[in-house]
């Protein structure tokens, strides 16, 4: 026995059986019915399921399934979390608008644009999102990396460190601070040449932000930067494996300490190009690394010296 199928305008839902009175109500979606578990009495029959069509077994599938939207962003001035409003002229069903209709969806639109950054600070995050954007898109940045400079502009904002200053500037010194905290190899060169802005301005910002927002660096190791100057420099992985050794032996005796990491890193590579015989000068590695001739002779003397090597 079937209950009437609900008609047009009345609430398919029913929460009481009206057979016995039972709240036991039990939805197959399998089925498309409203059943009682207690009398059996066949509620509701083509119910539509408004569930997912997909299944999920764990908390891992269920997040990774789950399609509500694009997921919330730092990165975005207003998190991702609003909507928007496109230009797009037409009905569900192609036809073009009337033109009255048109202008009352221009009206809304600009009405819905004005409420997104309708606040001072609002209109700096737009601003600054979108320089954070183009800085990141020019340096390759990683998304994780972008994510943990909006975090930090944001914090700058919050604690009014941008008020006074260039937003571009911030922004930049934002993310290179995100790059240092993150060890992701952007120099602040690189970073003031992809914003625009000096780099004395970008250096100053970025001292604010360590000293405002109690921030620390970690210290970059010179090992890491081997690599990125031996690949520039076309030297073999054998000069490469040689340097590494010169470095782990002098940070074993305390060289390293308070030394420049790229600088520390050029002269352990020219010492190994004397050791292994590969004919590299110190003005070729030295404009690889990015420093001056006269930082590799140093650092190539302090290192002979103290390691004590046989080096002509």
């Amino acid at each position: 026995m079937a209950a009437p199928t609900p008609g047009p305008g009345r609430n398919p839902r029913i929460h009481v059986c009206p057979e016995c009175g039972s709240l036991h109500l039990i939805e197959d979606f399998d089925q498309g019915e409203t059943i009682c578990q207690d009398c059996g009495l066949v509620l509701t029959a083509n119910a539509m399921s408004r569930g997912p069509e997909w299944r999920a077994f764990t908390k891992e599938e269920k997040d990774e399934r789950g399609r509500v939207g694009i997921p919330s962003s730092f990165a975005i001035h207003d998190k991702g979390l609003s909507t928007v409003i496109d230009r797009v002229n037409r009905d569900a069903y192609g036809r073009q608008l009337p033109m009255e209709t048109r202008m009352e969806m221009l009206r809304l639109r600009k009405w819905q644009i004005r409420t997104r950054v309708h606040s001072s600070s609002d209109r700096n995050l737009a601003q600054a999102m979108a320089e954070l954007d183009r800085l990141t898109d020019r340096l390759h940045v990683p998304p994780n990396v972008k994510e943990s400079a909006a975090v930090v502009y944001r914090k700058s904002l919050d604690n009014g460190l941008v008020r006074g200053r260039s937003i571009a500037a911030i922004a930049a010194a934002s993310l290179y601070a995100a790059c240092r905290s993150s060890e992701t190899p952007r120099t602040l060169k690189k970073v003031a040449s992809a914003s625009r802005i000096k780099k004395k301005d970008v250096a100053r910002c970025y001292r604010l932000l360590l000293r405002e927002l109690e921030m620390s660096m970690p210290v970059e190791d010179p090992i890491r930067c081997i690599s990125k100057i031996a690949s520039r420099a076309e030297i073999t992985m054998q000069t490469q494996q040689e340097a590494i050794k010169v470095l782990k032996e002098a940070r074993k005796r305390g060289v390293v300490a308070g030394k420049d990491p790229m600088g520390l890193a050029a002269a352990a590579l020219y010492v190994a190009c004397v050791l292994t015989s590969e004919k590299k000068t110190q003005k070729e590695i030295a404009e690889i690394a990015n420093v001056t001739e006269v930082t590799v002779r140093n650092r190539y003397k302090g290192l002979k010296e103290s390691l004590g090597l046989a080096t002509p």
